[in-house]
């Protein structure tokens, strides 16, 4: 099978390690990195003797696939114009800034029957990957919590933590939402710094997330209330905590509780997201998060962020 050829656009903290992800895969060939400052281009490309270049159009036409890794607001423009000429997409997370854009993504990506990837890389975490979809969760509770890093401070909380929780419980509900609240404050930035939403699903679901980036922690939990089970998940630590009613009894006519624990090796979350976009490519399936996926992540973060009045 011929290899894809493959490029990505940025080349800053994360996108470097698309190109590292890329030039390991066997299926794959890097051809070219893009970024408008050279010499992080040719920094990069230099390690995997790929062509450093500054001008994505250059490449349109000539690639099977693309990563994006460049600000938010760029997503749209450059997306698009891959899509538009026949190359297949993994965008990074959100989406876009709009959903008239996104609705515009995953329209080009239909249109060109290429696939179009969103990259909520904690969807490939060994944990969630290991949640069972037995039963729908009654509650779920939520907590992201981060030091501050100003390397994400352009846009909200909302949008640079939350909507990695948002999206794996838009997919573990299954549900429309019914009605949002939210609070939050800004603290140390001009948007804002920490933030709890509450989602009510047309289905009775209720989700609880709270997300920081001024927090004296690292956390990444999720807790979620089934109707015969309780499941702890921790992102950071990579366990999944499974607590069920049993069989016997541990008092008369009360069920006694099981818990079954599960520690995960660490894994590369990043490589398996890629190679699943390799391999949708490859067998024409749809992605794991999808462009409407992304979609309905941002329509919800961007809710979120409008009851917070935030214009961070």
């Amino acid at each position: 099978m011929k290899k894809l050829q493959c490029a990505v656009i940025g080349t800053g903290y994360l996108g470097k390690f698309h190109a590292q992800k890329y030039a390991a895969l066997p299926d794959c060939e890097l051809v070219a990195v893009v970024d408008i400052n050279h010499a992080a281009a040719q920094a990069v490309a230099g390690q995997y003797n790929a062509t450093a270049l500054t001008d994505y159009t250059e490449l349109l036409g000539r690639v099977d696939a693309v990563s994006i890794v460049v600000p938010t607001t760029l997503h749209h423009q450059i997306a698009l114009a891959f899509l538009n000429a026949g190359s297949h997409v993994l965008v990074e997370k959100p989406i876009t800034v709009t959903i008239a854009e996104a609705d515009e993504l995953i329209a080009a990506a239909k249109a060109n029957d290429r696939v179009l990837q969103v990259g909520h890389l904690e969807r490939f975490n060994p944990a969630v990957l290991g949640l069972d979809k037995d039963e729908k969760p009654l509650f779920i509770e939520s907590h992201r919590l981060s030091p501050f890093n100003p390397r994400a401070n352009d846009v909200s909380v909302v949008l640079d933590l939350m909507i990695h929780d948002i999206d794996i419980i838009l997919a573990l509900v299954d549900s429309d939402i019914e009605r949002i609240d939210a609070s939050g404050t800004a603290v140390l930035t001009q948007g804002t710094d920490i933030a709890n939403a509450r989602l009510l699903f047309k289905n009775g679901c209720v989700a609880n997330v709270t997300a920081s980036r001024i927090s004296m922690k690292l956390e990444r939990k999720m807790r979620l209330f089934r109707p015969s089970s309780y499941i702890a998940v921790d992102f950071q630590n990579k366990t999944l905590t499974k607590h069920r009613t049993g069989s016997k009894e541990m008092f008369p006519g009360i069920p006694e509780i099981e818990t079954e624990e599960s520690v995960f090796e660490s894994g590369d979350a990043l490589l398996e997201e890629i190679k699943h976009f390799v391999h949708c490519i490859q067998t024409g399936s749809q992605p794991l998060v999808s462009g409407e996926a992304g979609r309905r992540a941002l329509a919800t973060a961007i809710r979120i962020t409008e009851l917070l009045g935030d214009n961070g």
